[in-house]
């Protein structure tokens, strides 16, 4: 364990005597923690390592806490004491010049005395390596992450929409913890909040929350906090009613929330919720108290563990005691604990959370498709040749040209609407006669990105004459905007659908991070956008196209006809394996995706790709390095 700094963090020097520090820890077959850390705990009485130099030792309990910084770790131990929240041990991992996250967590997975994981992450090391590992381990035990920095300085700029709709914040880290399991909180707060719920209570099986309180302004403002965070307080069960009703005042409100008005015992708060923990309608409770002169705190809290005590322990019990002094010792000093909170929108939160794992775990894992059907070399080789200084004008790459990009795309059996390339006003229009129906005419032009703005895109075009005035009128708008138009395209127009995007930019921590949301001349107006990291799984492409805001439109709202939301995760899965296996590709765009109707697939009208040499995200199981 080195505390010391110096290191890596601070110059070229220091990087220096890191590497080497490293090497001496490896060549003599130890590992390292740090440096530039406050070291580590583990209260274990068989081992009770106190490897730290705070002044604070956490209390003994089942809790890993991972810091990456030291002296946010002093103030965390401090905090979990207070709360009564144990831990089995403490690691500041600094630098982490060698053993990271990724380790601790492999470690506190299998780890018997650990029953929670928490973590304060800074960076990443191996995001992919991360994710692998995380997807695992949340499966046996819940982990609770607070990523500081949700600035966007780290996203370079970018030209596509995707670029556009991304860069704005650190969507890609809420991509990588939602694809591999794990609870994201803004605040340390939060993540204590949350980690006293899922330390004591189980994880609820749904989103259904009934409150129970002693005053109708507190069970209101718990309710608007419960469906602010997307949970359902709905009307209780007759029978549960009628039995709420046998011992409460005629005064008192039993549909839910519960106000059992502020004449409430403690024993009535006991009755209470024995009674609502076995309406098979509910998934979870919050008990709300505020205390009146006769009624004392201690009594009601006992009454709350006691009641949690005798139920089956299969639905979550959240408290909040409000104008007391601190948490009543009754809810924490048994083997049954009960989570507390200061207010509604605390405990609501926490438990959105908690009903979010409850969600992931539910939810089969997902595997990792291959198509057999795609032509990796073949791709390969295009995307070389379109490195090569000769073909892009400049060493490095660029936009792939329109025909190079489908025949990118049809390597990895992704349909494009058929496209001819033509080089004069003349051809245009001969091509449209060719088509015998309405056509579609985009102009290309060397820089030109957005076309849309430029108006490098007419639509609906009937016949030779309307074509060739429409490109003709092109050339002249583009040449004052400075643009040379090169030639144009001539695509048929297809059935009508719903217009989305699906897109590709390169994170140069995170490697390529695909993005699926609603598209058209829209995209960045309604910014409806999801997104993951690659290589995508079947569920992770599943998720993304049915959490769209705009997903109801291809689910047949108000009597639409349904889409093919299926062809649409087709294609998320096929560009999330192109951009696995073509590491150069840096930024792809199609837009618009348009789907059919369900059965009838989906239609690219538009794509462009830009590829440049880039050094490839490290494997999923690559080892780190110092």
């Amino acid at each position: 364990v080195v505390i010391s700094a110096g290191f890596a963090e601070s110059d070229e020097e220091g990087a220096r005597r890191q590497r080497q520090l490293v090497e001496i820890c490896r060549n003599s077959g130890m590992r390292l923690i740090g440096p530039n850390c406050m070291g580590l705990v583990n209260t274990d009485p068989d081992v009770s390592m106190n490897g730290q130099f705070g002044p604070l030792t956490p209390l003994a309990g089942r809790t890993g806490f991972l810091s990456q910084s030291g002296a946010l770790g002093i103030a965390v131990i401090d905090h979990a004491n207070r709360m009564g929240l144990g831990m089995s041990s403490f690691v500041s991992v600094g630098n982490k010049a060698d053993i990271s996250g990724n380790d601790l967590i492999q470690y506190w997975e299998n780890d018997e005395r650990t029953d929670l994981i928490l973590l304060y992450l800074e960076s990443f090391g191996n995001p992919r390596k991360f994710a692998r590992i995380a997807r695992r381990a949340a499966r046996k035990k819940p982990i609770v992450a607070v990523k500081s920095g949700r600035s966007s300085a780290g996203f370079r700029a970018t030209q596509s929409h995707t670029g556009a709709l991304i860069s704005a914040s650190d969507v890609t880290v809420d991509a990588l913890f939602r694809q591999s399991g794990v609870i994201r909180t803004d605040t340390l707060g939060e993540m204590f909040d949350v980690a006293a719920l899922l330390a004591t209570q189980p994880v609820p099986r749904g989103d259904r929350v009934a409150v129970i309180t002693n005053g109708g302004g507190i069970g209101i403002l718990s309710a608007d906090a419960c469906e602010g965070f997307g949970l359902r307080v709905p009307e209780l069960s007759a029978p549960t009613q009628t039995a709420l009703r046998e011992f409460l005042p005629a005064a008192a409100g039993v549909r839910n929330p519960v106000d059992m008005i502020a004449s409430a015992s403690a024993q009535q708060y006991g009755r209470a919720i024995e009674v609502v923990a076995r309406d098979p309608e509910v998934d979870a409770l919050i008990v709300a108290f505020i205390p009146p002169i006769a009624v004392r705190p201690e009594d009601v809290a006992a009454e709350i563990v006691r009641a949690a005590q005798h139920g089956d322990g299969q639905k979550p019990i959240l408290s909040i005691f409000m104008a007391s002094h601190g948490i009543p010792p009754q809810l924490t000093a048994g083997g049954v604990r009960v989570p507390s909170y200061p207010f509604p929108e605390a405990a609501a939160r926490a438990l959105a959370k908690a009903v979010q794992d409850g969600r992931w775990l539910a939810t089969p894992e997902g595997r990792v498709r291959r198509f057999a059907d795609t032509r990796r070399e073949e791709a390969a080789a295009l995307v070389a040749r379109a490195l090569a200084p000769e073909a892009s004008g400049r060493p490095g790459g660029g936009w792939l040209s329109p025909d190079d990009t489908a025949a990118l795309l049809d390597c990895y059996g992704i349909p494009m609407v058929t496209t001819k390339r033509v080089g004069s006003p003349e051809e245009a229009g001969q091509v449209a006669e060719e088509l015998g129906r309405k056509a579609a005419l985009k102009a290309v032009a060397p820089g030109l990105v957005h076309k849309t703005e430029a108006g490098a895109v007419r639509l609906n075009l009937s016949g030779r004459m309307e074509v060739e005035q429409a490109a003709r009128e092109m050339q002249q708008r583009l040449a004052v905007a400075g643009y040379q138009a090169v030639g144009w395209t001539v695509q048929p127009m297809v059935p009508p659908g719903v217009e989305m995007l699906v897109g590709v930019t390169h994170d140069p921590i995170f490697g390529p991070v695909v993005a699926c949301g609603a598209g058209g001349v829209l995209v960045e107006l309604l910014k409806d956008v999801e997104v993951r990291i690659a290589p995508l799984t079947d569920r992770d492409a599943h998720d993304m196209v049915h959490s769209l805001k705009t997903f109801p439109l291809l689910a047949g709202y108000r009597g639409g006809a349904r889409g093919d939301a299926a062809a649409l995760e087709e294609v998320v899965l096929r560009i999330s394996s192109l951009v696995d296996d073509i590491s150069e590709i840096v930024e792809l765009d199609l837009n618009p995706v348009v789907v059919l109707p369900e059965g009838q697939g989906v239609s690219v009208v538009d794509a462009r790709v830009r590829v440049d040499v880039s050094r490839p995200p490290l494997p999923l199981g690559a080892k780190r390095r110092g």
